[in-house]
């Protein structure tokens, strides 16, 4: 385990700088139209307490020791009193009924619903952030649902969902709540899918495996120089976390946003590619994400359709099997071939999926098995 520690100062420098960019902050995602949900609790998971009442949390790479009253970087836990409590618990603030390709999902169930659900908080500062206005804030500055991790089965069934999302936000931020309600809808037999930038220790990690179904996790880029400028973070321990979901054998797939001058050079995605296939295997689903514009980085263009088709041959070139391009209806990259005789078995426009010709998760055509959860 990776034992840097944040140390009251630079906490206190990156709490400055982070209250900066949030004094316009935007409307959130959506509203909540019930009242406010009063402010909930759990004590946190994975940290240690410590003399003096200060506590060390270990739910990520960051380790930040805090002393009574101080607050996680990720906004969401508090020390109170010497114990560590996650405010995030069954506070979600943004709460969508979605297709589960969203996530982006293309091999689990593929045109069915998502309950996708977040809360506020995260432990990365990513300048280009669409839901900013929401993960830059704690629990208590935003509108917020109340809903119960024991509650969701039966709101995600009221909605014909058969599959819980813990996305928009990052999950790791409010990784208590995620592994409660993904033990509840385990229970009621739904699946639980996590959409993460993976920056969190091995351990916890390797615990969320044990009760989540499926991961979309971010590779937001292959060089240490982007993830510091950029996201605010290490690469090191996010491909550390992302080794340990595929050895735990939970459904995987990955996710790149495409940005222009930042991390498009061939260079970057070929490394990208080449780590994919010889630390996850060729059959792990890989996603070109495009990028727009948006909170500080609204001074870039949005991808160009050259750079994600360079990035689709660069992946297929390295041996990998199912490549896609997101944020681009209608491209054939949408849709899912059958690696041995080109047919096109999962037909899709943007996050619509029009038709799946499987059966038994094998090609209709030559009998070819693609991996999946496709029923």
């Amino acid at each position: 385990m990776n034992k840097r520690k944040v140390t009251r100062r630079e906490f206190a420098g990156r709490s400055c700088k982070m209250a900066a960019g949030m004094l316009a902050a935007a409307t959130p995602i959506i509203r909540a139209t019930s009242a406010l949900a009063s402010e909930q609790r759990c004590e946190g998971r994975h940290y240690k307490k410590l003399s003096g009442r200060r506590i060390q949390c270990f739910v990520c790479p960051l380790n930040c020791i805090l002393e009574d009253g101080d607050t996680c970087f990720c906004q969401t836990r508090t020390n109170v009193g010497g114990t560590l409590y996650n405010f995030a618990y069954n506070n979600p603030c943004v709460l969508n009924i979605d297709p589960v390709e969203k996530g982006p999902l293309y091999h689990v169930l593929p045109g069915t619903q998502a309950l996708a659900l977040g809360t506020a908080g995260c432990n990365l500062r990513c300048l280009y952030c669409q839901n900013w206005s929401v993960s830059q804030r704690r629990p208590s500055q935003t509108h917020n649902f109340d809903l119960t991790a024991r509650s969701i089965p039966a709101y995600a069934r009221k909605k014909s969902c058969r599959v819980v999302s813990c996305t928009y936000t990052e999950p790791v931020a409010f990784y208590e709540y995620v592994y409660d309600l993904a033990v509840s809808a385990r229970t009621a037999g739904l699946h639980t899918h996590v959409a993460s930038a993976a920056f969190i220790n091995p351990q916890p990690m390797r615990e969320l495996c044990g009760v989540a179904d499926s991961f979309t996790l971010a590779i937001k880029g292959f060089n240490q120089e982007f993830y510091k400028k950029v996201c605010g973070t290490e690469l090191g321990p996010v491909l550390e976390a992302i080794k340990v979901v595929k050895e735990e054998g939970r459904w995987l797939e990955i996710v790149t946003l495409v940005v222009p001058t930042l991390n498009d050079d061939r260079k970057s995605i070929e490394s990208e590619c080449r780590w994919i296939a010889e630390n996850l295997g060729t059959d792990v689903p890989l996603h070109f994400a495009r990028f727009y514009p948006e909170h500080r980085l609204k001074n870039l263009p949005p991808t160009p359709q050259s750079t994600l088709e360079q990035a689709l041959e660069i992946a297929k070139g390295s041996g990998l099997k199912y490549v896609y391009l997101a944020n681009l209806p209608g491209h054939p990259a949408n849709n899912t071939y059958c690696p041995k005789c080109g047919d096109a078995v999962v037909k899709r426009v943007g996050l619509k999926t029009l038709s799946v010709d499987l059966t038994g998760g094998k090609c209709r055509r030559c009998g070819t098995s693609v991996p999946g959860l496709w029923v």
